[in-house]
């Protein structure tokens, strides 16, 4: 291997080259994620059988059962892992802070409370559960930053108001359970977060934030790299610090806002899936996050499959393992960085 130190050049192509390793390598994992989705379960399909099932054989069971409920399902759970991976890692470069999560944080509950509100007490109109499930996320978010700046932004500081925000805001949840528990089946499964009975109704909910998200996250790339400088640098290269990170959380909460108002509190992926591409590609935003979105993609619906068969016949919620995972993986991150 060449040495970097003397031929510089060469460095930037190996990390190049590593870096496209490691996307094809996510990518291959995301793809694996959604054939093991679409064929496992209650009735196992060939992936030949699933071929022919959608784009030949319109008349056959493996039809219906691919069609009409795991591709879009599938699909849905592609799409959330992609929005709460891109939330996770844009929090954590405005927040500068390892351990900024949706769900940890609060924002995920903000959109949370927004959203079962809708569902509770004006059920007929289930297409504002997305823009409303967005204020309340923007607003936890704000109400989170507002209570832990001190002079200055500190980790633990962020992590202890988002805990706070994240309590006060669940009890609200869990106060209109009690006082409308005759409207909260559908809203059960939001404390959990689940991707079962998802169809091509939730697809076409999550799908234009994903692209309008995914579009405004990759071009807010080369400010999240420039606020991980510090504020002085950032200033001193022109950067407007604040209204960046402004910014830059809004579209955060959007991402996250419109995974919670599809599937629920689904918690841990914003959390996990940015440091293990962190890892693997640096903190380059520019490379973080597109590795991110797809390493997204592989833990829910690998994870989503997992749920379903585990314990078959029983299904439970994609969010039991995610919390399962995420929780330990949580209490390491914070001992290691405290």
């Amino acid at each position: 291997m060449l040495n970097s130190k003397l031929f510089p050049c060469s460095g930037v192509r190996e990390r190049s080259t590593w870096r496209a390793f490691i996307l094809i390598l996510f990518t291959l994992l995301a793809v694996g994620g959604i054939i093991l989705s679409l064929t496992k379960g209650a009735l196992y399909i060939s992936l030949n059988d699933i071929i022919l099932a959608i784009f030949s054989d319109s008349s056959g069971s493996n039809r219906q059962v691919i069609w009409n409920i795991r591709l879009p399902r599938t699909l849905v759970g592609a799409l959330v892992g992609v929005n709460l991976a891109l939330a996770g890692a844009i929090l954590q470069g405005v927040m500068k802070n390892p351990l900024a999560d949706p769900h940890i944080i609060g924002i995920s509950s903000g959109a949370g409370l927004a959203g079962v509100t809708i569902m509770v007490l004006f059920p007929h109109k289930e297409y504002l559960v997305t823009p409303i499930a967005f204020m309340g996320a923007m607003f936890a978010a704000i109400f989170i930053y507002i209570l832990a700046w001190k002079g200055g932004i500190r980790p633990v500081r962020i992590i202890l108001a988002g805990v706070a925000v994240s309590a006060f805001l669940n009890s609200g949840i869990s106060a209109l359970m009690v006082f409308y528990s005759d409207r909260v089946h559908g809203a059960l499964m939001w404390m959990v977060g689940g991707l079962s009975a998802r169809s091509w109704p939730h697809l076409d909910i999550i799908f234009p934030y994903t692209v309008v998200g995914g579009i405004l996250a990759i071009l807010g790339a080369g400010r999240l790299n420039i606020l991980n400088l510090g504020d002085d640098i950032a200033r001193g290269l022109g950067l407007n610090v604040e209204v960046s990170r402004i910014a830059m959380t809004a579209v955060a909460s959007l991402l996250a806002a419109s995974a919670v108002s599809v599937v629920g509190l689904l918690g841990f992926v914003g959390l996990i899936v940015p440091h293990a591409a962190r890892l693997l590609v640096g903190s380059d935003y520019r490379y973080l996050l597109p590795a991110s979105a797809i390493l997204g993609v592989a833990v829910v619906t690998l994870s989503d499959t997992l749920a379903r068969v585990a314990f078959s016949p029983i299904e439970i919620p994609v969010g039991i393992i995610m919390a399962f995972v995420g929780a330990p993986f949580f209490l390491y991150l914070l001992r290691r960085d405290a």
